[in-house]
């Protein structure tokens, strides 16, 4: 593993929302800590207790289905040389294993149950990559309610131009109503 997979845009592809959660798979996670996810996932059956179903779940069938086929198609969108976790994400064993989600918290709880060196940089990587993608949801939604309220803005200053528009169409209109008096001489 080259410490390049631990730069934050290099982790965000990674992580997915799954039950209104922002959620990294086991099989991702144990890529990046270059472990299997075998060994992974019996560290946390060891550890079971510091893993409540809000720090970490396994995804139903059709949850699964959803995120496979969200990888598949970024896979055939950026060709041959697709990105580590499209690679990774294929390494989950078929339809018979349900893949573990791990929320913010089930990674920040992965780094007391796994400790070594290349565990804590890899924690440290994702606890920044979940910050920078929170900061970046805050500020698009601040973004929306700017918007938002520059479109009422200008709805009010085009309610008016379209007024004054349907005033000046009218009054032609009814210029136009008005008997035509024909100047000269009439034969």
């Amino acid at each position: 593993m080259s410490s390049m997979i631990l730069k934050p845009e290099n982790v965000a592809p990674l992580i997915f929302f799954v039950r209104g959660e922002k959620v990294l798979l086991d099989a991702d996670i144990a890529v990046l800590y270059a472990a299997e996810s075998r060994a992974l996932n019996q560290a946390v059956a060891r550890n079971r207790d510091r893993f409540p179903a809000d720090f970490m779940f396994q995804l139903s069938a059709e949850e699964f289905e959803r995120i496979r086929s969200q990888f598949v198609a970024a896979a055939d969108t950026k060709g041959p040389n697709s990105s580590q976790f499209v690679m990774s994400s294929r390494k989950h064993r078929g339809r018979a294993y349900l893949p573990y989600a791990f929320t913010e918290q089930g990674v920040a709880m992965l780094s007391s149950v796994l400790r070594s060196p290349r565990a804590v940089q890899v924690n440290i990587a994702i606890m920044r990559t979940f910050v920078q993608l929170r900061r970046l949801m805050d500020s698009n939604r601040d973004l929306a309610r700017k918007i938002e309220s520059m479109e009422k803005k200008y709805d009010e200053q085009f309610a008016m131009v379209f007024e004054a528009i349907k005033q000046l169409v009218a009054e032609d209109q009814a210029i136009k109503a008005q008997p035509q008096r024909h100047m000269g001489f009439h034969a």
